[in-house]
């Protein structure tokens, strides 16, 4: 008996980000990229559109270039349509307009070289859609892509209209977009492949003729937890070949193209801002999502569900930049980098330098840690400093191309977060510091030029929707094949115990007011009771500039145990100089009683549990590998080593005083499981003041920032001359 047809579209994402450990590129080869394609080979008839990411591609290239001439194979033969993108995987609306061309266009011609004769499609990263993309996308050569299908809900669509493409349109540009199906990507690879073939008949007995598809990670074919057994060595992908071999009288397996090709477009659309929709739920507010999620289950079983579900819109992608101020920071900072770039083509600067500078800047708006869902995304330590290394390195090129001297410093002012205040930025040929003096006269950014590291990439510890299953102790290991989404995984124990909250983030220079007893275990996990306004609070700024000396001055007048203080800082930067020299001078101080007063510095890198990562005094004795807990007391500084890095970090001050130092650990979900993250390292010197005979006290502190000769070796370790 035959049945109407359908055409089913199975689109494969496969990606790995920027920065990513050599060993899980490696590890995600072996169990997804190379055994899907080897049991895909031998079935003649199976066609699928495959998108492999830049960063991807050129590690394969590198690393397995028998794997992309078996793709060319295949490419050749039919069966395999490649699916271009941008390069290295940016959400398309967070770059500038320039960027999305730029990126699309050069990850067309690089697949043109390497592995196909022509490209018309992508895959729209996070599919994270904004109708202004429409334009620039096909400004860049691309002629259709891919979304999901509650981006056509929000549009006023029902699921059972969604039988094939449709066109947008901007500015007079049309871009055919499929809806890819969230039913779909539940049941491939979780359900049994005869569940999968019974969902694709009854959409063929509907819309005779109709084109499903299925576009999602390829990682969930044997990355993903527990699919390498469920996809390959229990048969599941091969099982799922086999039905649709069977089942090919009505139901073919087409690329992208060919649908396009073989059906008319059903209509126009215009599509809302939107991405799928477990993107929209991670993008709100964490009191908003548990709101959301509580609403959910408490409405999931109503008979309308589906209908009510598909009025419910969830968050929208460009507030992770709110939720998360940090990815902010990076944001900006990715901005800066790309306006530099242009202002260096308006000077001619040589185009090999742009080129290479151009390259690092695209790698530094890959989009994986700029949000945070399934996956570690923002939490992950390897992941920001890549991004921040690469802009460094961009900036880096870029500015001694457009002629600076050997030694040089500067200081300006300007709207460097998008936030309608000015922040500074203070910078010589060694290091830049970008300062907030409207938000507690912060360093919010440290760059060290040399190595290209972002010394504040920190992140601090917030609540997130899944803590509440982590103090439930839901821990269920043995859980098959469940999709990333449903599952419930303690990578280890007493993770409720490591549940700390920051008010605020992990900068630097934040200046603090404490009880004369707080206790650094008080200090460390989040409860120690502020005592005065200065931590957050606006400071007047100023510069103060000589020809090789740039002073930022910052003032102001607050209050601590509502005693009336005013509270000036200076950061100093010279030409040439590796150091910051820190002054502090507080007036109002009474001269009858003490109050405890401590400035904190947070540094990213320096991980824990490494030998060549550890604390040690002003005599050199160490003191600790960094996830130690200190309380020193009658110091006057502490120094920090991270041999990886090869750098030395000396904290001094010329008041003796105590330092608290402690590790900043948050509690974050990715695809394994619940995890413990070593973020950076606390460092709080303190000291209980008095005013002298003005009502005064003063300290002088300096800041070095060493960097060493560093040797990496092929497996990524690096031995370090740190002088």
């Amino acid at each position: 008996m035959s049945h109407p047809t359908i055409q089913l579209c199975l689109v494969l994402h496969n990606h790995q980000p920027v920065g990513n450990f050599d060993h899980v590129f490696e590890a995600a080869y072996q169990d997804s990229y190379l055994p899907f394609l080897e049991v895909f080979e031998p079935y003649d008839h199976l066609r699928i559109s495959l998108h492999t990411s830049g960063p991807l591609m050129q590690w394969l290239q590198a690393n397995h270039p028998e794997y992309l001439s078996r793709v060319a194979q295949l490419v050749e033969a039919g069966r395999i349509e490649i699916i271009g993108g941008a390069f290295y995987e940016p959400i398309l609306a967070m770059i500038p307009q320039r960027d999305r061309i730029g990126q699309i266009g050069r990850f067309s011609n690089w697949l043109r070289d390497h592995v196909c004769s022509t490209v018309s499609g992508m895959w729209m990263p996070e599919r994270v859609w904004e109708s202004g993309l429409t334009s620039s996308i096909v400004d860049a050569g691309i002629q259709y892509t891919v979304l999901d299908d509650c981006h056509f809900a929000r549009a006023g669509l029902k699921r059972e209209q969604l039988s094939g493409y449709f066109v947008a349109e901007e500015e007079g540009r049309t871009l055919r977009i499929f809806p890819g199906s969230e039913q779909l990507r539940y049941l491939i690879p979780f359900a049994s492949p005869e569940q999968t073939i019974d969902h694709c008949r009854e959409l063929a007995e509907a819309n005779p003729g109709c084109v499903a598809v299925f576009g999602d990670d390829g990682e969930k074919f044997g990355t993903w937890p527990d699919t390498q057994q469920h996809v390959y060595q229990n048969g599941w992908l091969k099982n799922f070949f086999q039905a649709l071999t069977d089942n090919r009288e009505w139901l073919q397996t087409s690329t992208l193209n060919q649908a396009i090709q073989t059906t008319e477009p059903m209509g126009k659309i215009y599509l809302p801002d939107a991405s799928y929709r477990e993107m929209t739920e991670w993008a709100q507010p964490v009191r908003r999502q548990i709101e959301h999620n509580e609403l959910v289950h408490s409405i999931d079983q109503h008979p309308q569900w589906k209908t009510i579900e598909s009025f419910m819109a969830g968050g929208f992608w460009r507030n992770f930049k709110v939720k998360y101020p940090e990815t902010n920071h990076m944001y900006a900072r990715m901005m800066y980098v790309s306006q530099l770039l242009e202002t260096a083509k308006d000077q001619d600067v040589n185009q090999a330098v742009i080129d290479a500078a151009q390259d690092h800047l695209y790698q530094g708006q890959c989009n994986c840690p700029y949000w945070h869902g399934a996956f570690g995304g923002v939490y992950l330590p390897h992941l920001r400093n890549a991004i921040y290394k690469h802009l460094l390195d961009a900036e880096t090129l870029l500015e001694r191309a457009m002629g600076r001297p050997e030694k040089w410093v500067e200081a300006t002012a300007a709207d460097y977060l998008f936030d309608s205040r000015l922040e500074t930025r203070l910078a010589n040929e060694q290091l830049v510091a970008w300062i907030s003096g409207n938000s507690g006269g912060q360093v919010y950014e440290l760059d060290l030029r040399n190595i290209g590291h972002n010394l504040n990439a920190c992140i601090a510890r917030r609540e997130e929707l899944y803590h509440a299953k982590i103090l439930q102790g839901e821990s269920q290991g043995d859980q098959a094949a469940a999709s990333i989404h449903d599952r419930v995984v303690f990578k280890q124990p007493d993770l409720d115990k490591q549940l700390h909250y920051d008010s605020r983030l992990r900068n630097s220079l934040i200046d603090h007011f404490w009880d004369e007893e707080v206790s650094m275990g008080s200090v460390a996990n989040g409860t120690a009771m502020e005592r005065g306004d200065f931590a957050d609070g606006a400071y007047q700024t100023k510069i103060r500039r000589k020809p090789d000396r740039i002073q930022v001055l910052m003032t102001r007048e607050g209050n601590a145990w509502g005693i009336p203080l005013t509270l000036t800082k200076g950061v100093t930067l010279n030409a040439g100089s590796d150091e910051l020299e820190i002054a502090y001078f507080i007036e109002g101080l009474p001269q009858d009683r003490d109050l405890h007063f401590g400035i904190e510095f947070n540094f990213a890198g320096l991980p824990d549990g490494q030998d060549d990562r550890f604390y040690s005094d002003l005599d050199g004795q160490t003191l600790g590998q960094m996830q130690s807990q200190l309380s020193l007391v009658d110091s006057k500084g502490i120094f920090l080593t991270d041999g990886w890095l090869g750098l030395n970090i000396g904290l001094t001050f010329d008041q003796v005083g105590g330092v608290f130092t402690y590790p900043v650990q948050t509690v974050s979900q990715s695809e394994a499981g619940f995890e413990l993250v070593h973020q950076c390292v606390s460092v709080q010197p303190h000291w209980l003041i008095r005013g002298d005979a003005n009502g005064t006290w003063a300290t002088v502190m300096k800041l070095s920032l060493t960097t060493g000769d560093v040797v990496r070796s092929p497996e990524g370790d690096q031995v370090a001359n740190v002088s």
